[in-house]
């Protein structure tokens, strides 16, 4: 037995035991097999030190292991490596760097071919044909009832059932599970908890109860992070990971090797976060809040929810729009598209409505779609005969105006400048090409720049439309998943602060490593019911989110979003609670879409009251806080 310094190693004939204060793990040195457990001694898992990094068209089985071995190093940590034969790989190992408080896990490979690309990458567990006669996919045993999941999901669940399935990434949308896509990317993060069981009445949909919780964190640099999701994969009693890279990543002869999964004990969920972030920043992996300017925290009139609330109007009460258009545009009764309402004379009826009332918005959001086509934005000028000038009327009211900008849709761009299907249709822009980030760069300075719109940021939506599949085509290899997103949205930040330094760009990707690409977080569109069946509160909603967005991104001022509102109570309820969250955003103007509820004069001046209350509140906090000399 020896001891460096705060860890102790112990070697038996069957296994080799690391106590360190964090954890306790057992290696076996016959069988892919590991131990963790807490500082108390209570079991974690029974870890499969088994991994797979399959190659497009070869998948990775292993045998073995073939040998293991353990470093004592002179700092204090010790080095487990575990070799294992591979079908697609000429050498691969299982690395666990240890260290007192956290065990870093990853996979190194090495190959003499020069074109080897990933598909899937699984860890804690892969595909095997084990000397004992066993094969097929093996898994870490689950010996913890919960799952801490980072991202919204419908239905609601933040800790669920340690046997359910979870992913986070960059890619989802409305349709039967795939609607994981309101952070995107959250922290690559999940939580395994006990003795919590979710679901039970001391702890609700939206609740992170503080306890004896594992962190399992994606730890590398964001240019690495070229996949599109990381996967939770959990069946009867056993959990793996999973990284999807579907062929985009490539591995020249010599060898790769793969972020590091990171095992971490916290005390509660936020907790896990603000490690996994700190994480990050000592390694210049995630930046500071950048600087902002004053105006950002104004309250925000975004017209997505009078949009949506007209649209349903004119659906189901037959509401014609002729009366306010100067140019006599006529929208003819009957169903109603919301983006079609994306108009200058009904911005202009909305914001009169609310001056009426005493309603000041700081900051305007142009929703979809003001945009002739989403991959050019070029403006449509039917829809805003005079964009250029209505911006300026802004300018002079003393309001900033935000474009809303859809990330990954190619519409209208030239073939070359997109990522194609198999028979040459574009699927998305494509960030691996400089072409296409040139022109989204012009783009952005034509948009903000005095000699064009003068517009004075974005608001980035639909991050979470990443393509996704092996078969698509790229300009080059590499920029794909998480890393593909922050070449887009880098792009947008960095011409944008190039044209005006106070230029605001609001996203929802949450994750620490676009701290610097990200001015402002959205908390994003809400959901509506729990794994029961019953609808969820949309202050506990929004509440836990915004405690997500602070630990991932800390120092960012908070776009609070409004929308979709289930009725007009709880809109109003939602209202209150905003200053609180952050930055007030109002959504609604006329009437609530989901229950076609009037907003009535009332409800406004309330709205006012509470946005002159912020304003006081932000105004004596400025008051208190030092002067920079």
């Amino acid at each position: 037995m020896q001891t460096i310094q705060d860890i102790t190693v112990t070697r038996h004939a069957t296994e080799v035991v690391l106590v360190a204060p964090a954890y306790t793990l057992g290696v076996a040195l016959a069988r892919p097999r590991a131990t963790i457990a807490g500082p108390d001694g209570e079991l974690w898992s029974d870890l499969s030190l088994l991994a797979s990094v399959d190659r497009v068209g070869v998948p990775d089985e292993s045998s073995g292991p073939t040998a293991v071995t353990v470093e004592e190093r002179a700092d204090g940590t010790v080095e487990v490596t575990v070799l294992m034969d591979s079908s697609a790989w000429a050498t691969k190992a299982v690395v666990l760097h240890c260290t007192p408080g956290e065990v870093r896990a990853r996979i190194e490979v090495t190959t003499e071919e020069d074109d080897a690309r990933i598909a899937d990458l699984t860890i804690f567990g892969g595909q095997a044909v084990l000397p004992t006669g066993a094969s097929g996919t093996f898994r870490s045993g689950i010996r913890f009832p919960s799952v801490f999941v980072p991202t919204p999901t419908e239905p609601i669940q933040v800790v669920r059932p340690s046997n359910t399935q979870a992913q986070l990434g960059v890619v989802g949308d409305a349709e039967p599970g795939r609607l994981h896509g309101i952070f995107s990317p959250p922290p690559l993060l999940f939580a395994l908890g006990r003795p919590f069981i979710p679901g039970t009445a001391a702890h609700g949909p939206t609740d992170m109860p503080v306890g004896d919780w594992l962190g399992v964190s994606v730890v590398a640099p964001v240019a690495q992070l070229g996949f599109t999701t990381f996967r939770y994969d959990a069946i009867d009693g056993g959990f793996l990971f999973r990284l999807t890279y579907e062929g985009h990543t490539r591995v020249q002869a010599g060898g790769w090797v793969s972020p590091d999964f990171v095992l971490r004990p916290a005390g509660a969920p936020l907790s896990a976060i603000r490690d996994y972030r700190d994480d990050l920043a000592a390694r210049g992996w995630a930046a500071p809040a950048p600087e902002g300017a004053d105006w950002w925290h104004e309250p925000i009139f975004c017209g997505w929810g009078a949009q949506c609330a007209l649209a349903v109007r004119m659906s189901h009460e037959g509401e014609a729009l002729a009366t306010d258009d100067p140019e006599g545009f006529v929208l003819p009764t009957g169903a109603a598209f919301a983006p079609d309402l994306a108009r200058q004379y009904l911005y202009d009826r909305w914001l009169r409505r609310l001056a009426e009332r005493g309603i000041h918005p700081g900051t305007i959001v142009i929703d979809d779609r003001w945009q002739a086509d989403y991959g050019t934005n070029a403006v449509d000028t039917e829809k805003w005969p005079d964009l250029r000038g209505w911006i300026d009327e802004r300018h002079a009211a003393g309001q900033r105006v935000l474009l809303w900008f859809k990330a990954w849709d190619p519409a209208g761009l030239p073939p070359e400048l997109t990522v194609r299907d198999p028979f040459g249709r574009p699927v998305a822009v494509d960030p691996s090409n400089p072409a296409y980030l040139e022109a989204l760069a012009g783009q952005v300075t034509r948009m903000l720049s005095p000699d064009g719109l003068d517009a004075d940021g974005f608001k980035v939506d639909f991050t979470q439309r990443a393509p996704s599949g092996v078969t698509l085509r790229t300009h080059a290899d590499g920029v794909w998943g998480v890393a593909g997103l922050h070449a887009i949205v880098k792009t947008i930040h960095d011409a944008a602060r190039a044209i005006k330094p106070d230029a605001l760009v609001v996203t929802h990707t949450v994750h620490p490593s676009f701290s610097d690409v990200t001015g402002m977080v959205r908390l994003n569109d809400v959901l509506e019911d729990s794994v029961h069946g019953d609808p969820v509160p949309v202050g506990d909603q929004l509440r836990y989110r915004h405690d997500i967005a602070a630990a991932s991104l800390p120092g960012h001022p908070i776009d609070t979003d409004q929308w979709p509102m289930p009725n007009r109570e709880e809109w109003l309820a939602y209202a209150r609670l905003q200053p609180e969250l952050g930055v007030p955003a109002l959504y609604y103007v006329e009437s609530i879409d989901n229950s076609r509820e009037t907003v009535t004069d009332a409800d406004l001046d309330e709205i006012a009251a509470l946005w002159r209350g912020y304003r006081a509140a932000r105004g004596e906090r400025a008051a208190k806080e030092p002067t920079a000399v």
